[in-house]
């Protein structure tokens, strides 16, 4: 057991983290559930293979939860952590002036300040584990502001920094820092209304004629993060567009976001 690799996934109860316990487990890894999802983490746990992963339920904003569920899963694995994947997340969308301050904190709290908690509690086990890996998940609208995801993108924004600043940070100990940065993933959030309308975030995003990306391709891409040494792993086309056009069209960028086409990653 000591010498099984193995992978802690917050949000891992739906979504990128179910495709990406599927994916690493198959591969032979240790797989530690978290989520506050319980019924989704007993889900994902009937997809792998048995005896290859154990469940904690906790919330992202807990840091003694952190604590007590990250020396529950090495005490599975003889003290290793190869990875820690800071997947948990929500979606809000909406005029900003309209958003409850209560909604703010939410987003605030979950997206960015859970995954800083995920690093800050991850990094000793992290460093005791030779080769290993901190695992982010950002956003599209970590390239480019997105209108109506004002929130959502600040803590995106926020994800993708503390990837770049950890990078510089946890080289000398041998501590990989990694980012995947989806578009539109085809997840349940998709189902949920887009700000502002009777639509649903899926019709929204297929109306503006983007595509969607599969959560299997995403799990595909987080592998390649772990294991390759780009900082940052686009994955999708309109992410991929996104990034060419932050860089070399911005004006026409900034024109579609005032033009109202939200985006959403899932």
């Amino acid at each position: 057991m000591a010498h099984q690799q193995s992978i802690f996934i917050t949000g891992g109860g739906s979504g990128i983290g179910q495709a990406t316990a599927k994916l690493f487990a198959a591969r032979g890894w240790r797989v530690g559930l978290a989520d506050v999802n319980v019924a989704g983490m007993a889900e994902t746990a009937a997809l792998l293979p048995p005896g290859m992963s154990s469940a904690y339920p906790m919330d992202v904003r807990d840091r003694e939860a952190w604590v007590a569920s990250l020396d529950a899963f090495v005490a599975t694995t003889g003290g290793r952590l190869d990875v820690l994947f800071n997947n948990a997340g929500i979606g809000s969308g909406g005029p900003l002036a309209e958003t409850s301050f209560e909604e703010i904190d939410r987003v605030i709290a979950i997206n960015l300040v859970g995954a800083l908690n995920g690093a800050r509690i991850g990094y000793a086990y992290l460093a005791a584990t030779p080769g290993s890996c901190l695992l982010n998940t950002a956003s599209a609208s970590a390239i480019y502001g997105s209108a109506g995801l004002a929130p959502y993108s600040a803590t995106k924004f926020g994800v993708r920094a503390m990837t770049e600043a950890l990078d510089g940070e946890w080289a000398g100990a041998g501590v990989k820092v990694r980012s995947i940065i989806p578009s539109f993933i085809d997840t349940p959030l998709l189902q949920g209304p887009a700000g502002g309308s009777d639509h649903s975030i899926r019709e929204t995003v297929t109306g503006a004629g983007l595509e969607l990306t599969s959560a299997e391709d995403v799990a595909l891409a987080a592998w390649a993060a772990v294991h390759g040494d780009k900082v940052h792993t686009y994955v999708g086309k309109t992410a991929h567009r996104m990034a060419f056009a932050a860089r070399w069209m911005p004006g026409k960028l900034r024109k579609m976001m005032r033009r109202g086409i939200t985006t959403r990653e899932g």
